[in-house]
């Protein structure tokens, strides 16, 4: 069975909410699916994978969160050429933005972003946000 990885940054439990949402989709899908917290995610075993999905909910002037995510970002920068990612995250305010920059440096880095954007959620995901991520997580298993 192929493990897709869900690796995530969450401060509130939003994003999280949303990453084992993802995850539940990806099972649904009848693929293994593994939920790491970004800190403990090992970049090697990552990006062997074909397809992995990552999370991280809009920080500061909507950029993605500086201390752990943005620096794994840019350790797996240069390794995602080919990859199918889905990018998902929440916010509480703004407009988007960060998610758009997000898939913009995914793509720019040879990726393919799962549905061509990120799924944004505004604060908690209500039950209509959580199926969004599974359908979410059912998309990118058909890619693993």
């Amino acid at each position: 069975m192929s493990k897709v990885s869900v690796v995530y940054w969450s401060q509130s439990g939003n994003t999280q909410a949303m990453a084992e949402a993802v995850a539940a989709g990806i099972t649904e899908a009848g693929k293994e699916a593994e939920v790491v917290y970004v800190s403990d995610v090992n970049v090697a075993d990552l990006t062997a994978e074909k397809a992995f999905a990552l999370g991280c909910p809009a920080m500061g002037a909507e950029v993605l969160e500086e201390g752990e995510f943005e620096p794994f970002m840019e350790s797996i920068d240069g390794a995602i050429s080919g990859k199918t990612i889905a990018l998902f995250g929440s916010y509480g305010w703004g407009d988007g933005q960060w998610m758009r920059e997000w898939a913009e440096r995914v793509t720019g880095e040879g990726a393919t972003v799962v549905n061509g954007e990120g799924l944004i959620c505004q604060e908690t995901p209500d039950d209509a946000m959580i199926e969004e991520c599974k359908n979410l997580g059912k998309a990118l298993a058909a890619n693993a």
